[in-house]
């Protein structure tokens, strides 16, 4: 394990990335930890968190995820995918609103979702599962808000400026929505074991995250057919973060949640998103390696 430490931080630091780690044998327990209790902002990957407090209301009877939602389109939180995007009227259930939020990281979709759900009711489905320290505290417009409120007059623009993104609150675990990679790797674990909600409601959420389409940072370190990999995404300026669950054909599940900072604030850093991929098969090597010699 302690190579597996050293290649994953070696790895970060080639990559001009601060990195956060946990990843845990679903199965036998077994975890590696690089930085696993820090607080990070969690950006989309709160989604996920959304995800299960959605399904625990539907379980719980007090929602119908096939129920119906108007989508205006001048009422949709902005964002570069999905409804976000979109320029027409749309109508669409709960479950295919929670689609598009995970498989698209769709900004709209959630906060639709969200004002049908709650942020209460978010923070009290982690709380539930032991989740103490992740919390929900603005919907994703909010966030954006707050983005655009510390830019100041320079608009986008200034969001290169360290100076600008030192005071992004959006940036900051203790005034955004947050957790910590331990926390995260909880949660898949509780989804993956039917833990999170019913076994109807765990397999829904299991699928919804193999769904994702973006494949270039966790999915990126398993480029094998018979490999599968379900996860989410998170991304804000200097920010790179996916957490998601590996199942190798032998029956190995592997929770993994990887939380990056680069001082770099270029939006496209391919080095950047690959290496959460290369920390997350070095950390299942380990805990693979770890299991074969007992």
């Amino acid at each position: 394990m302690t190579d597996a430490l050293t290649r994953i931080r070696a790895a970060f630091a080639d990559a001009g990335v601060t990195g956060r780690l946990h990843a845990l044998d679903i199965d036998t327990g077994a975890q590696l930890d690089e930085g696993a209790d820090q607080p990070v902002c969690t950006a989309s990957v709160h989604k996920l968190c959304l995800l299960v407090a959605l399904h625990r209301e539907a379980a719980a009877g007090r929602l119908d995820l096939t129920e119906r939602v108007d989508c205006p389109p001048d009422a949709r939180t902005k964002g570069p995918t999905g409804l976000a995007v979109m320029l027409d009227s749309a109508r669409l259930s709960l479950r295919d609103l929670a689609y598009l939020m995970i498989a698209v990281s769709d900004n709209a979709a959630a906060d639709l979702l969200l004002g049908r759900v709650g942020l209460d009711t978010v923070n009290a489905a982690t709380d539930r599962l032991g989740l103490t320290r992740t919390r929900a505290v603005h919907t994703f417009g909010e966030m954006l808000a707050t983005l655009k409120e510390d830019a100041g007059p320079g608009g986008a623009g200034a969001l290169t400026d360290p100076h600008v993104i030192a005071r992004l609150r959006a940036l900051d675990p203790a005034r955004t929505n947050r957790s910590t990679p331990r926390e995260m790797t909880r949660l898949l674990a509780a989804v993956w074991r039917d833990e999170a909600g019913t076994a109807e409601h765990c397999a829904a959420m299991r699928r919804l995250l193999a769904l994702q389409v973006w494949p270039h940072r966790l999915a990126s370190g398993f480029p094998f057919d018979d490999v599968h990999v379900a996860g989410k995404t998170g991304t804000l300026p200097t920010v790179r973060n996916e957490v998601g669950v590996v199942e190798y054909p032998d029956g190995g599940r592997y929770a993994v949640a990887v939380f990056t900072r680069t001082a770099n604030p270029a939006a496209a850093l391919p080095a950047a998103d690959a290496v959460i991929g290369t920390a997350a098969r070095l950390a299942v090597d380990g805990l693979r390696a770890r299991q074969a010699t007992g």
